[in-house]
């Protein structure tokens, strides 16, 4: 029996490509790549969209975590970015070298994807298409069902392991033919459309770029404190962020370090925050300021914030006046 490996991302495109490659007898084996930036994980662990997927579908899924592999491509993309920080060509090259390795090392022929021709302008024009293929070292051997009748035909479809009169012509950004194909194979639970990427989100962004310029080597644990409660840049070697609700206190609690400074209000509620880098009072000040100033008090006094590391049991105390929102405004990333 041929064997194909899916590119399962668990969207509705991946899902419709899968059951044009099954309704084929193609044994079918789906893999899906994971980052600290994608949105549908469980606390980056697993994508619960293609989980989903792959049970409905009945086929097995391999999930591979590749966040410190894919943080170099962010770093320097060789086809650079898209409207904010994502580098979505190098992207589909590095998760399709990582689909090719997968492929060799199971045994299977070829490998497809739900990618349908025009939809995204970076990655999904003809051009671009034909730049994955090559640098990923995957010529010829990337079948795309949905929009295969208007594309060069790959080699499972040259030597029959592929029978492109029983592929599709999908092209562009509307998913009404999709949306069609999902009833005829009788598929009623899927996704709506939404971009499962931090990268493209203009204040995440923001902050990858602070991150990326004042720590070049950073962390999964980096990331995943971007990730959460507001952010301050308050010197070259420091930044703080503050929770917004007690799920995001909680958060930056866990993800706090050795050497990490942790803040809160002594006597009164408001958030947590995380102190992160090279410090002295005059930061430790300004972090306290800025705690106060999103405290549950009167932003006219002076309030008592308590400030110690992760494995500290006792902590320290400063009275600081709330910081000023022309000085809040300057730091903010």
């Amino acid at each position: 029996m041929v064997k194909a490996i899916a590119l399962l991302s668990g969207g509705l495109d991946s899902i419709l490509a899968t059951r044009v490659m099954l309704e084929q007898g193609i044994s079918v084996e789906a893999v899906n790549f994971v980052t600290a930036f994608c949105t549908c994980t469980a606390k980056g662990k697993s994508c619960l969209a293609s989980k989903s997927a792959a049970d409905n579908l009945g086929i097995k899924l391999k999930v591979f975590e590749v966040s410190k592999e894919y943080f170099e491509i962010i770093k320097n993309p060789k086809y650079g970015y898209g409207s904010n920080m994502n580098p979505c060509l190098d992207c589909r090259i590095f998760t399709f070298k990582k689909a090719a390795e997968y492929m060799r090392s199971t045994g299977a022929s070829f490998v497809f994807t739900g990618e349908i021709l025009g939809q995204r302008p970076m990655s999904q024009r003809r051009d671009a298409m034909q730049t994955i293929e090559r640098d990923s070292g995957l010529s010829g051997l990337i079948v795309r069902p949905l929009s295969a009748k208007l594309l060069e035909p790959t080699a499972p479809e040259k030597t029959g392991l592929v029978d492109r009169e029983k592929l599709l012509s999908i092209k562009g950004r509307s998913r009404k033919p999709q949306i069609r194909l999902a009833k005829e194979f009788g598929i009623n639970d899927y996704p709506c459309p939404a971009g499962g990427c931090l990268l493209t989100d203009p204040g995440f962004a923001a902050r990858i770029r602070d991150l990326m310029k004042h720590t070049p080597s950073f962390t999964t644990n980096d990331v995943q404190i971007l990730k959460t409660g507001r952010h301050f840049r308050l010197t070259d070697k420091a930044k703080l962020a503050v929770g917004r609700n007690e799920k995001e206190n909680n958060r930056l609690t866990e993800l706090a370090q050795e050497n990490d400074t942790l803040l809160f209000p002594k006597d009164t509620t408001g958030p947590t925050a995380l102190l992160r880098g090279t410090s002295d009072e005059k930061t430790l000040l300004l972090s306290a300021s800025i705690v106060a100033r999103y405290s549950d008090s009167n932003p006219n006094e002076p309030l008592d914030i308590s400030y110690k590391k992760p494995k500290e049991t006792t902590a320290k105390h400063q009275n600081v006046s709330p910081v000023n929102e022309p000085k809040l405004t300057k730091i903010r990333i």
